[in-house]
């Protein structure tokens, strides 16, 4: 492991909508189960889950009449999102361009999503071999996203802090998760706008994006927030 005050300790990375683009295949998922309990499920009430943990959804689809428990939906949702990954995996633009750059520089990276183990474990045997160090999932933690522990068990289980990791995310309750865990936060909006704020950057697209961008970004952020520590301090 690369240990600078130059590079982030590790890059921590959300799936659905910023490594692949599985939503289009989520709501289809979500379509075909609401109907066939009777009820209607259209785009925008699955653009208002993005970013949100599965029992949450879970929860939404039963408030338009799916009568299954929790649990058996996102299996369910699961099952019918990995038979569409069979056919094509989506991937984000520069994504695995800009992973197989830290695997070769030899910066971990980690793998935080609200998806649950099967579904993260299909998208990472889908990259080389030890692209991802660690997967954490949302039936491995308590909390789901916008709470910080899925970001903050990453850094645990790489043995690192989580101030000193970047974190890239398409969504308002990831970057929330990873900001409240003190992570350097990278936003990428994709399927739904994400608003500018005092902890994160926006980036329209990781396509062309390096390690040297995530340095200079790393630097940056670090800098600033050791001036303002220093002027609270002197305060």
């Amino acid at each position: 492991m690369i240990v600078s005050e130059q590079l982030p300790a590790a890059v921590l990375w959300d799936l659905d909508g910023t490594l692949v683009d599985t939503e289009p295949y989520w709501l289809i998922a979500e379509v075909e189960l609401v109907r066939s309990f009777g009820g209607v499920w259209t785009m925008e009430d699955g653009l208002k889950l993005v970013g949100s943990g599965l029992w949450r959804s879970a929860q939404a689809l039963q408030s338009h009449g799916v009568e299954l428990p929790e649990d058996e939906i996102i299996q369910w949702l699961t099952t019918r999102v990995l038979e569409q990954l069979e056919d094509s995996v989506p991937w984000r633009p520069g994504a695995r361009e800009l992973l197989a750059e830290l695997k070769a520089a030899g910066i971990p990276a980690a793998l935080v999503t609200m998806s649950i183990s099967r579904m993260a474990e299909r998208v990472a045997a889908a990259l080389p071999e030890g692209t991802f160090r660690v997967l954490v999932t949302g039936d491995r933690v308590a909390n789901s996203k916008p709470h910080p522990e899925p970001y903050l068990r990453a850094a645990e289980l790489l043995g690192v802090r989580a101030a000193s990791c970047v974190a890239i995310e398409d969504s308002l309750p990831g970057l929330a998760s990873a900001e409240s865990a003190g992570a350097v936060t990278i936003g990428v909006p994709f399927h739904v706008d994400l608003p500018e704020g005092p902890a994160r950057t926006l980036w329209p697209t990781l396509e062309g994006r390096t390690l040297a961008d995530l340095g200079a970004l790393y630097r940056a952020v670090r800098s600033e927030r050791s001036a303002r520590a220093e002027s609270v301090a002197g305060a």
